[in-house]
């Protein structure tokens, strides 16, 4: 009896250790490479892929070869069309009517190739060795095929994209010029810049991005015109980035910028391929990523942030004239709160007596100091501009002109601010309105609230003091080794025929300085 009990113990326990080892064996099969045998390796498939809902399996025989085989896809994100048309039929039915069975030729690397090069219709195929390969690849569109005898999968590109037309750019509206923008699709977005003209030497480097959701992400450059440091420094900066996900390119522009503490963008972002173009065309670098119409351009400077690619498609005095009120509307929107707080605090005696006189009239009566006045109004108009944006596009408009007049005129009607008040801050939210991107906006609007306290606390001196620590701070900047503050800080005189003036595109026969490219000659 006790032989009996320690004979079962004994085969329980082989029993389990050969369990074990084929555990072991299965998960190092999971992890290596396909093996050949048809019916494990789609096990293995399975157990790594099967969970996902979306995922389906079919089994066929390859015409009258008595094949197995079998494809796996995604639903909705591979192109069942496609695979109908080019995979299926050509396999089951084409194949069964072309091709005799030659037991010689049905094998190995042979019979591989027929079906590369003389079977299957489709223009992308690659082949893969392991389970985690696939997986990767299939859960992103493509359409695995398992052929029975064959260690190595087919990998055939399928993906199905729903993309939009291309469209007039929302951000970036402009009278004159291209009414063409980015999509949310790469490809399109390259072919876009392809299509400018013929030139062989825009150069196009991909990469994948993303630790655990990649995504595909390309740079481009005019190989004949850029600095290799320059595009080399791109690289590494876009090899460095280490993160999940990076569903929108101000990830991109957040990780690789110089200063991560400066209010103002390092990087410049653009849905407008014309403007992509020019920049390549002066020797900068551009970063388009899957999924967002907008691209980035390294590096920039604080005067492109002002600059418009409609000021070229005009002549140049009417040009050069936008171009300055742009520049006006910037010192504007920065400065004209806290010079109304400085001039009605500390410096009264350097308003105008006639203008003194009626600027007192209408501040009779008014409970608060000039800086609670302007701050009441200027949060106001900023709350009332996000609200306009965030609303549906019918009423968001509607919405922000009405609630600005019916907010100014009940705060001047109960005496809380004064007209001259209303008058100061329509001013500046209208000249916020004249930059050519919203984004370079932001930091102006953000540094308007520290200039009005700077005002507050030491009048005209304050606002003097806080214009110096401004130029310090963009004289310092940097935008991939290229000065901010380029081309009035380090001074070339060649680089101001484009910078608050717009000369003659006769005069302009040479790429900027600063950019150091390998053809400095544009033109003649």
């Amino acid at each position: 009896m006790r032989e009996r009990k320690s004979k079962i113990r004994q085969t329980q326990k082989y029993a389990s250790q050969a369990n074990k080892k084929q555990e072991d064996k299965s998960s190092t099969d999971s992890a290596g490479d396909f093996t050949g045998d048809f019916i494990l390796d789609l096990e293995l498939v399975r157990q790594e892929i099967s969970h996902h809902s979306d995922v389906h399996f079919r089994e066929f025989t390859i015409g009258r070869t008595g094949i197995r085989a079998a494809i796996i896809f995604v639903e909705a994100l591979s192109d069942k069309n496609l695979i109908d048309t080019h995979i299926m039929k050509s396999l089951m039915v084409d194949f069964f009517d072309e091709y005799k069975y030659e037991p010689s030729y049905m094998k190995g690397d042979a019979f591989k190739e027929l079906i590369k090069n003389q079977v299957l219709s489709i223009s992308e195929i690659n082949e893969l060795h392991t389970v985690h390969d696939l997986v990767s690849k299939v859960l992103t569109g493509w359409t695995g095929l398992l052929i029975d005898g064959l260690s190595d999968v087919l990998i055939l590109g399928t993906i199905k994209t729903n993309k939009r037309n291309i469209e007039e750019p929302v951000s970036e509206a402009l009278v004159r010029g291209p009414r063409v923008g980015f999509t949310e699709c790469i490809s399109d977005n390259t072919a876009l810049l392809r299509s400018h003209g013929e030139n062989e030497n825009l150069s196009l480097t991909k990469f994948q991005v993303g630790k655990r959701v990649k995504k595909e992400l390309v740079i481009a450059y005019m190989e004949e015109i850029a600095d290799p440091e320059l595009v080399e420094e791109v690289k590494k900066r876009i090899q460095k980035i280490d993160i999940d996900h990076l569903p929108e390119s101000g990830y991109v522009e957040q990780l690789i910028e110089d200063n991560y503490l400066s209010p103002f963008p390092q990087v410049q972002n653009t849905e407008r391929p014309d403007r992509v173009i020019s920049a390549l065309l002066e020797g900068r670098v551009a970063i388009l990523l899957d999924g967002t119409p907008f691209a980035l351009i390294v590096p920039v400077t604080f005067s492109m942030m002002l600059q418009s690619p409609e000021d070229y498609y005009e002549r140049w005095i009417p040009g050069t004239f936008i171009r300055l009120l742009r520049f006006g509307a910037a010192m504007i929107s920065l400065f004209a709160p806290a010079l109304y707080i400085s001039f009605i605090s500390f410096h009264p005696g350097l308003i105008p007596t006639k203008l003194a006189i009626s600027i007192t009239g209408t501040r009779e009566g008014v409970p608060f100091p000039s800086l609670i006045e302007a701050l009441i109004m200027e949060v106001a108009i900023e709350i009332l501009r996000e609200a306009g944006l965030r609303l549906p596009k019918p009423i968001g408009p509607a919405m922000g002109i009405v609630g600005g007049l019916i907010i100014g005129e009940a705060a001047v009607q109960a005496g809380i601010v004064s007209n001259i008040m209303v008058i100061v801050v329509a001013i500046t939210a209208i000249s916020s309105f004249a930059l050519a991107q919203y984004s370079a906006g932001i930091p102006l609007r953000m540094l308007r609230f520290v200039a009005m306290f700077f005002a507050a606390v030491f009048g005209l001196y304050g606002v003097l003091l806080f214009f110096l620590l401004l130029c310090s701070h963009l004289v310092k900047l940097k935008s991939f080794g290229v000065p901010y503050a380029s081309p009035a800080v380090p001074y070339h005189l060649s680089d101001w025929k484009d910078f608050m003036v717009r000369m003659p595109l006769q005069m302009m026969k040479r790429r900027p300085k600063m950019m150091h490219t390998k053809d400095p000659i544009r033109k003649g």
